[in-house]
């Protein structure tokens, strides 16, 4: 009699063996998202980022920059050449300047002529970094005098500077030459150097 009670028993034991097998491993529930069915994990994220209100909105900024741009190599010192050859070669014009009580009727170059007949200036307008360079002018005696290249361009400061080399019509002595620089629109002519012997371009420092 319990013989047959146990193989009773068994039958729905291996039923259900079967039934667990066939479904798989347990899964465990998904989270409640709050999404209706058939809603994908990038739309529900989508709507979300959409739906805070306090989300910050970046604009931007044109002034910044990955990196900052090179600078253009600036030769310095460009040495400036004035000989005779070089004076002849320019455009000259009379300048009328008053130096210590007296005035000279002269004539020269400009000076930022000279400075692009030695391609010691570029052409068209003056940009960055030429904006740092300057004129430096040695006398014979040892007086020096700059003028910046933002004053002599005829497109920035546009001052008239002039190299001469005859005055009252006749060639500079050698106590004033072999050439002078004239700067009729300083009031006072500290600049208008005479026995000029070296003309240098320089970047500032």
């Amino acid at each position: 009699m319990v013989p047959h009670l146990l193989r009773l028993s068994t039958v729905p034991l291996a039923l259900l063996l079967a039934a667990c097998t066939a479904a798989g491993p347990a899964r465990e529930p998904a989270p409640d998202t709050g999404s209706p069915p058939g809603t994908s994990a990038a739309a529900t994220a989508s709507a979300a980022v959409r739906a805070t209100p306090d989300a910050p909105q970046r604009r931007h900024d044109p002034r910044q920059r990955a990196s900052s741009p090179p600078s253009p190599s600036v030769p310095s010192p460009v040495a400036v050449r004035f000989d005779t050859q070089t004076l002849a070669a320019l455009d000259r014009q009379p300048v009328t300047a008053q130096v210590h009580r007296t005035t000279l009727q002269c004539e020269g170059v400009p000076l930022y002529d000279l400075l692009r007949a030695n391609d010691a200036v570029p052409e068209g307008t003056l940009r960055s970094p030429h904006l740092a360079r300057y004129v430096l002018v040695d006398a014979r005696d040892g007086y020096r005098v700059v003028f910046s290249l933002a004053e002599l361009d005829p497109g920035t400061g546009n001052r008239p500077v002039y190299v001469a080399d005859r005055c009252d019509g006749e060639a500079l002595s050698a106590e004033d030459g072999p050439v002078r620089l004239l700067a009729p629109g300083d009031v006072r002519a500290a600049r208008s150097v005479r026995q000029v012997e070296a003309i240098t371009v320089v970047v500032a420092p």
